[in-house]
């Protein structure tokens, strides 16, 4: 993590799941994952194996709402974990340059 992380509270982290449950029961939600497609990595991948991911994690200070959530595989959120855009492109290039 950057020098200038600032963990969010549980309260916010607990806030912030409670509406990434509700935005899973929405239809724009159930549209993105009909697409069948991993936003990091583009893999074809089956909608009930897509999750949710932050792209701001929410213990970054990310909020659960449609310009931060995107669907992706498992692999790809497990390899993210907390990472920033910023980061993840660079942990992506590292990992393309061997």
């Amino acid at each position: 993590m950057g020098e200038y992380y600032t963990p969010s509270s549980d309260e916010h982290i607990a806030r912030e799941k409670d509406r990434g449950r509700d935005l899973r029961g929405s239809q724009w939600w159930k549209n993105r994952l009909g697409q069948g497609r991993c936003h990091y990595c583009g893999l074809t991948v089956p909608p009930r194996q897509l999750t949710m991911d932050h792209v701001v994690p929410l213990v970054r200070g990310g909020f659960t709402e449609k310009g931060n959530v995107v669907p992706c595989c498992k692999d790809c959120n497990s390899a993210k974990r907390d990472l920033l855009p910023l980061e993840w492109d660079e942990h992506l290039a590292r990992i393309r340059a061997g």
